[in-house]
């Protein structure tokens, strides 16, 4: 069994949900500190062609974790400011038509917590996708290993699930070490995406953007095939 823990971003890149298909359990890190300025409440769509921030408001708070922070819905013009923005954007995209409607869904949704609303986004789009995984968040299913360091917290979730295998994105190689989780009877394995390209509205393509570009763009077929390109390091 493969296991991967992730902070619940809102609407993720690409690679996140390589990750969230690659494994059996994903968990939602939703027991550690909010950082503003990540990605738990924003992420990128293309805006007339250029980048640009949808942006949940929260209120926030110094020192708080993700699950605490609960979303600034007294916000003018949230979410219809949203939903907006991505309708002006993508409306004459293949796939609007199919997508649009789950979006509406998400952001009209009466959850409280940025938490959750990411979260949401996450399972909704997994769902739409097809992707056979199960979900978890860390507060829920994990709070006892809380105080443990990250490593071995991760190695004991893992174990506690029955997993003999842990995923993560390339940017882990920094953090941790594949000889310590080995030497815990843990394989460890870094998730690096290979370079990847779709058709977009001006044949300018620009990377790394929200997951709802990408299903803007792509059938639910293709999406997949893009889920399947990557390495393991």
């Amino acid at each position: 069994m493969k296991v991967a823990m992730m902070q619940p971003y809102l609407f993720p890149y690409l690679g996140y949900f390589q990750l969230v298909n690659a494994v059996d359990v994903f968990i939602f890190a939703d027991d550690v500190n909010f950082i503003k300025g990540g990605f738990v409440n924003r992420n990128k769509i293309l805006f007339y062609n250029e980048e640009r921030y949808l942006t949940i408001p929260c209120l926030q708070s110094q020192n708080k974790c993700i699950k605490e922070i609960q979303i600034y819905k007294e916000t003018k013009g949230y979410p219809k400011n949203i939903l907006r923005t991505i309708e002006q954007t993508y409306a004459k995209s293949p796939f609007f038509a199919d997508v649009f409607p789950m979006l509406e869904s998400i952001f009209n949704s009466e959850v409280e917590s940025i938490s959750k609303l990411a979260a949401s986004s996450v399972e909704s789009v997994s769902k739409y996708l097809e992707l056979n995984v199960e979900f978890k968040f860390s507060s829920v299913s994990f709070g006892h290993t809380k105080g443990q360091d990250k490593s071995t917290r991760l190695i004991s979730i893992t174990k506690e699930l029955g997993g003999d295998t842990y995923m993560n994105p390339i940017g882990g190689a920094k953090l941790y070490d594949k000889d310590f989780f080995e030497s815990k009877g843990i394989k460890l394995d870094f998730l690096e995406s290979k370079t990847i390209t779709y058709p977009q509205f001006n044949g300018h393509f620009t990377p790394n953007l929200s997951i709802i570009d990408v299903i803007m763009f792509n059938s639910i077929e293709d999406v997949n095939k893009l889920l399947t390109k990557y390495s393991l390091i």
